[in-house]
């Protein structure tokens, strides 16, 4: 399956850029996130970058008759209308292996919303594991591993760094990216 999205990508003229860190344990974000589509991206890079990554998505995608195919390929169900607990289970999860890369879409959403949520930072600090950037750019047609950010408790030097990165990168629904900030930030 992985391989048959990368080929259909290719084929549409996508180009992979950037490399994952030789590390054991890393969050991975990726954004823009306006589409469907950009979980066929997702599979796409796995079997291009030659990884076993471990995301979680909301717990209604696991249902039947699909929920088979989420699990397949790395997924683990969170119910959003229970948070609080999400961390620590995810912290918890990383202690317990010896390599992990999970992989989030910060935005918690395919539609614009005012604020990215938060749980990727919390969830990077908690297991002590550093933030790799990754982008989807439908302008370009490439999606791109950047660089790999430490949060040291500056919320505000950590986002700019995001940012950054992000400024320039556009996805198919270039209406429904929301700005790149956090609620704590304000």
């Amino acid at each position: 399956m992985k391989w048959l999205a990368y080929r259909y990508w290719r084929l549409k003229g996508w180009s992979f850029h950037g490399e994952v860190p030789d590390l054991p344990k890393m969050v991975v974000i990726g954004a823009p996130h306006t589409t469907n589509w950009d979980f066929v991206l997702y599979l796409a890079a796995l079997h291009h970058f030659r990884i076993k990554a471990t995301y979680i998505g909301k717990h209604t995608l696991f249902r039947w008759p699909f929920g088979w195919f989420f699990r397949r390929f790395g997924g683990i169900p969170v119910d959003r209308t229970k948070p609080g607990g999400i961390v620590g289970e995810v912290a918890r999860a990383f202690d317990a292996v010896d390599k992990m890369i999970l992989v989030m879409a910060p935005e918690g959403t395919r539609s614009a919303a005012p604020f990215w949520k938060s749980g990727f930072v919390k969830i990077a600090e908690a297991a002590n594991v550093p933030v790799v950037v990754a982008s989807v750019d439908f302008g370009k047609n490439s999606l791109t591993i950047g660089p790999t950010i430490t949060y040291e408790n500056d919320m505000t030097e950590f986002m700019d760094q995001v940012r950054s990165f992000y400024q320039d990168k556009h996805g198919l629904h270039v209406n429904l990216k929301g700005p790149i900030r956090l609620a704590e930030e304000k």
